[in-house]
């Protein structure tokens, strides 16, 4: 993990109708310039067909893949799923195990989990779990971009999961 002195703060969300069903992300991406300027990005998008923790996944990776520069960043998800795998260093074993869970079985989602790793590898990352629905302003956010872009139109082919 690299290490740098802009600070990103990051919000995510993932939603699927159905699971699998249409899906989509959402991240607010919250820092501060050099000038003492506060910025905000939002971003999002939808699939015709994929799951929930597929999208849980694509958030923080299309929100790390729109840094420009190595960073110290700050993930917020509503996952355990994601959360837990990075704080339980569940990954760890996953890639230890060549990709399989403790139960010997592959593990679901590897392109996305290695695309994040890929996504990560430049900055020095920490997550953290958030209550979803709970009224977090941010999260509450994040689920609206999630769930406008499921409901959108010219929906995205997630070719991991549609084997496209």
């Amino acid at each position: 993990m690299a290490g740098t002195g802009m600070q990103v703060t990051i919000f995510t969300d993932g939603s699927s109708r159905g699971n699998p069903g249409p899906g989509g992300y959402g991240a607010v991406l919250l820092y501060v310039d050099s000038k003492g300027t506060e910025h905000r990005k939002e971003l999002s998008g939808g699939y015709r067909l994929t799951t929930n923790n597929r999208m849980e996944l694509m958030a923080p990776i299309a929100a790390l893949e729109a840094l420009k520069r190595p960073c110290s960043v700050e993930i917020h998800s509503d996952s355990q799923y994601v959360v837990n795998a990075f704080n339980k260093r569940w990954i760890d074993g996953w890639q230890t195990r060549g990709w399989k869970g403790a139960d010997k079985k592959p593990v679901k989602n590897i392109d996305l989990w290695q695309r994040l790793l890929t996504a990560m590898a430049p900055h020095e990352v920490r997550w953290m779990w958030v209550k979803g629905h709970a009224g977090d302003e941010l999260n509450e956010r994040c689920d609206g971009l999630a769930t406008t872009a499921a409901d959108g139109a010219d929906l995205l082919v997630d070719a991991g999961f549609e084997g496209v």
